[in-house]
């Protein structure tokens, strides 16, 4: 056992304390990442399971005051009435497909029952000043069918984006149903819509591009990654131990004839 005494050293308990401390840190970074795979498999199905969906009409789905749920995000619904732009507002601070600011066109659609579904009719650039309400294409005039995807409620809690005061007027941050409805005084269906059709021509916003998918794959390949380093530690760990004794026995043969030589006894 003498051969690994240096073991026992301060460098090498150090070292061999970092080994053992790594082992089960990147072990749980892997589960950590398989967790991440799996939530983003699971989002990416939902968003497809959404899209390829049956359209359905609007009122299936939400209502005043209804919170869109996780499986309702992204249906595609159909809607019948007719856009009041008088009360059009704008939400700042919004990208395009080309990550150029500008805003998103919000206009409330009145359905033939009195209610109201607000509709996200696309991006516009921040031409000009931003404090100043932009010039916006008019959408269709009279009764219309749009088609578009169903949104939730934003948030900051889940968008991170911060409801700022005191904007300039017709100009939010966040679309949220309820804040709207007490702006308009009227009875507005829980969420958005992202209006998909009629397709955007000429000067009309410029149509949002669908959700892309997350990057499952990469979190899967993190986590193999991960647990490889794991697997790689104690063997790393030997072979350092074996390099060490290899280095030790070396020294050691080298000294040996030295000191034979300085011993010997000399001869008459």
């Amino acid at each position: 056992m003498h051969r690994y005494r240096f073991l026992l050293t301060r460098q090498w308990v150090i070292l061999t304390l970092v080994a053992i401390a790594l082992i089960p840190t990147m072990i749980r970074l892997g589960f950590w990442q398989q967790h991440r795979y799996e939530e983003r498999t699971a989002r990416n199905n939902l968003v497809s399971d959404a899209l390829h969906a049956k359209p359905v009409p609007v009122e299936q789905l939400t209502s005043p005051g209804h919170s869109v749920t996780r499986t309702e995000k992204y249906r595609t619904v159909t809607a019948t009435g007719t856009f009041d732009t008088s009360r059009e507002v704008v939400v700042r601070r919004r990208t395009n497909s080309d990550d150029e600011v500008g805003f998103h066109v919000l206009t409330p659609f009145v359905l033939t029952d009195g209610k109201v579904l607000l509709v996200n009719r696309g991006w516009i650039p921040a031409n000009g000043v931003q404090t100043a309400f932009p010039r916006i294409p008019a959408p269709p005039a009279g009764r219309v069918t749009i088609t578009g995807r169903l949104k939730a409620d934003e948030t900051t809690a889940a968008s991170g984006i911060k409801n700022v005061k005191g904007l300039p007027d017709r100009q939010i941050m966040l679309i949220n149903s309820a804040e709207e409805a007490r702006r308009l005084g009227a009875k507005v269906l829980g969420g958005y819509v992202e209006q998909t059709a009629p397709d955007s021509k000429g000067g009309s916003p410029e149509q949002i591009t669908d959700p892309g998918s997350e990057d499952a794959p990469l979190n899967y390949a993190y986590m193999i990654q991960w647990w490889l380093f794991a697997a790689g530690v104690p063997v790393g760990w030997w072979f350092l131990v074996r390099r060490e004794i290899r280095d030790r026995e070396e020294a050691a043969a080298e000294e040996k004839p030295e000191e034979t030589e300085e011993t010997a006894p000399a001869t008459v």
